[in-house]
């Protein structure tokens, strides 16, 4: 069996080479690339299973490289790397799919144990209780496919999207906070930063509910977190 092949791209020489020892160390094939233009050159020639990726590149910038990848591979999982003034980077990151991010300065353990839980999370569901098809009202989840309908329509959403989804609707009427979904679908949190969890919500509401400024199914409940109603 071939190892699993993980991208490392960042223009910094200290983190790729951290980065690289640490995931090799593990028995992940290691491929780096310091700018934008390289990286979509060793993703195109390597197809990697997992990419970690620095938003502040040169040559063609994080976000770019990060929207060509996902034009040519759908659902290629994602790992963000950003520095702490990079917020609004981060949060278009998350808008356009990215399965998860690591703020800079981080460490190499917790990178590790992000890239397992992604690559975890991209085979497989993420809870083996939620039965195979949730028929709820309007919309249906059917867990095997990985795919959501609403009122027979086909809902295009992201791997985080639909693992969000799937766990708040296979309990209807329980809350959830946000730190609970994000141990959930992204296995722990993440230094109490619960952006994610808002972001992905909101963009679930606009897939899914007919008016995302009132929504029926995915409902907020203040000081607390969210809930889903059939």
């Amino acid at each position: 069996m071939e190892p699993t092949k993980i991208l490392v791209v960042d223009d910094e020489p200290m983190v790729r080479e951290v980065l690289a020892r640490y995931l090799e160390k593990e028995g992940y094939a290691v491929d780096c690339a310091e700018d934008g233009s390289s990286a979509l050159d060793a993703f195109d020639a390597t197809v990697p299973d997992l990419v970690l990726l620095d938003l502040m590149l040169p040559r063609v910038d994080g976000l770019e490289v990060f929207r060509r990848i996902r034009a040519s591979r759908e659902r290629q999982p994602v790992i963000m790397l950003t520095a702490k003034g990079e917020e609004t980077d981060r949060v278009v990151g998350l808008e356009l799919g990215a399965d998860d991010y690591v703020t800079k300065p981080f460490s190499p353990r917790e990178v590790v144990a992000r890239v397992r839980a992604v690559l975890r999370r991209s085979n497989g569901s993420p809870s083996e209780l939620v039965p195979d098809v949730l028929r709820l009202g309007d919309l249906t989840i059917d867990g095997p496919r990985r795919e959501v309908t609403q009122r027979g329509e086909p809902a295009h959403l992201t791997r985080k999207e639909f693992d969000l989804l799937q766990v708040l609707a296979s309990s209807p009427g329980v809350t959830f906070t946000r730190t609970q979904l994000l141990e959930e679908v992204w296995d722990f949190a993440w230094d109490g930063d619960t952006a994610t969890v808002t972001v992905h919500i909101r963009r679930l509401r606009e897939k899914i509910e007919d008016d995302p400024s009132q929504p029926r199914h995915l409902l907020t409940v203040w000081g607390v977190g969210y809930r889903f109603e059939p």
